[in-house]
């Protein structure tokens, strides 16, 4: 089996291959391909990588490649986890909004909305190929925004065989668990929504829905769940648990005075931290002390996560404990390698993924891609029906859904008309009046990494 993926100069990769070696031989993997456009970080990173890969036995060959027809050619699966623009575009996408007092965030709002425009014509460069190099590939997408992506590709580039991963789902799950100290696969979650924007439904454990005795230990007895944001009473009066991303569309003021209080936003936070770590290995590097490069990688997860969602909700940073303990734990590397491992055939199972509803979500167009629970088996993929879903969480999905259809729309045609109405209808934006200020602001401030609309 042929694995390649595509943005391996961006600072998961070590995690990836992490969690690739654990699973070597389920995967049955001869072909390892890591691609990115950035030789000199992609040089970097490899040297993280590599005396993992000395240390212990390996079944497969590693390549690691800037050329993406020698990457995807004859591959079985494609992952995708690229950044178009770099973290600097990041830095613009989440800054701009804030001028007008408007969310600035990676992926929701304003700023999934420019990170949009610049990734749809490269997600859809590498379709292409794809379909002439790989065409019996499946296409796994990490790249953010990855549901409105993932929407694209399906129902814009009309390549099927693609499905959006998000590892915040599955971070729930294992939060879940923990607090009821049982085992995560002990637990099936009825989930429901788009990335980034879901809720948990159901909490199933011993064939039984707990979610109601959850809400209710929350209330009462102080239990705390991690990654979650939202007081135990708001949470009894939804009657579920929503994914913390929800947190910009519930306490929207509150976000925004919290990154416009602070001294920098999470994506000028993220900025230095890769600045620091890339300089750092460049500098290891030099001085041939290789001894240092690995504590220098944790060092800098250890730093990123302590601050994970803290600056925007006003929450207190992470222990250090807390985030080495969950660097052992799998992220979005046990999403993507388990969602391989359900299309393979090796292991048919479920997983909270972005596929076409299907008729899963009453009310939802059939080939919305959404954020669902899902059955996966070989090359089989069938969202679990959730059935009708309370009318606050379905009229802001459709909402948004909307917005991602114009998003996309406007993108592959050039209109700065299309564009504008997207931004307008998103519900974190006040205006069209300040929709417009924003999407100006951002075609100034990107220049030459924005796509050009007229």
């Amino acid at each position: 089996m042929k694995l390649t993926i595509i943005g391996t100069a961006g600072v998961r990769t070590p995690l990836m291959l992490r969690g690739i070696l654990r699973r070597q031989e389920k995967l049955r993997l001869t072909d390892l391909y890591l691609m990115d456009v950035n030789a000199e970080h992609l040089d970097l990173i490899r040297m993280v990588c590599e005396p993992v890969l000395r240390q212990q036995e390996v079944s497969f060959r590693t390549i690691w490649t800037t050329d993406a027809r020698e990457a995807i050619e004859g591959a079985d699966y494609v992952l995708t986890t690229f950044r178009v623009g770099g973290i600097r575009s990041r830095v613009i996408d989440e800054r701009v909004p804030l001028r007008y007092r408007v969310l600035g965030q990676e992926t929701t709002g304003p700023g999934g909305f420019a990170m949009a425009l610049r990734t749809i014509p490269v997600i859809f460069q590498y379709v292409k190929l794809i379909e002439e190099l790989a065409p019996k590939a499946w296409l796994i997408n990490f790249t953010n925004p990855s549901g409105l992506i993932t929407e694209a590709v399906i129902n814009y580039a009309g390549f099927p065989r693609v499905i959006g991963i998000c590892d915040n789902p599955a971070a729930m799950q294992r939060a879940m668990a923990a607090a009821l100290h049982v085992p995560p696969e002990d637990l099936f979650l009825e989930y429901f929504g788009l990335n980034h924007l879901g809720w948990v439904k159901a909490v199933y454990l011993g064939g039984r829905d707990i979610l109601p005795e959850v809400i209710a230990a929350l209330q009462q007895s102080g239990m705390t769940i991690a990654h979650l944001p939202f007081p135990p009473d708001f949470l009894g009066a939804l009657g579920m648990i929503p994914n913390e991303y929800l947190y910009f569309y519930y306490h929207t003021e509150e976000a925004v005075q919290h990154i416009l209080s602070a001294e920098k936003t999470r994506g000028e936070q993220i900025q230095e931290l890769n600045d620091w770590l890339f300089a750092e290995l460049k500098r290891l590097r030099e001085e041939g002390n290789e001894d240092q490069v690995q504590e220098a990688y944790i060092s800098y997860l250890v730093k990123r996560g302590e601050t994970y969602m803290a600056t925007e909700t006003g929450h207190k940073p992470f222990a250090k404990e807390e985030i080495r303990s969950a660097i052992e734990e799998e992220g979005y590397e046990g999403v993507a390698l388990g969602v391989m491992e359900c299309l393979s055939g090796m292991r048919p199972g479920v997983s909270i993924v972005n596929v076409p509803n299907r008729g899963a979500i009453a009310g939802m167009r059939e080939q919305d891609v959404v954020e669902v629970t899902c059955y996966l088996g070989k090359s089989v993929v069938r969202p679990i029906a959730i059935g009708s879903v309370p009318d606050h969480a379905l009229g802001l999905m459709k909402q948004v859904k909307e917005y991602e259809r114009l998003t996309i729309e406007a993108t592959l045609s050039s209109s700065y008309q299309l564009a504008l109405n997207a931004l307008a209808l998103h519900p974190l934006v006040p205006s069209y009046e300040i929709a417009k200020h924003i999407l100006d602001d951002y075609i100034q401030a990107h220049g030459g990494t924005f796509p050009s609309l007229h």
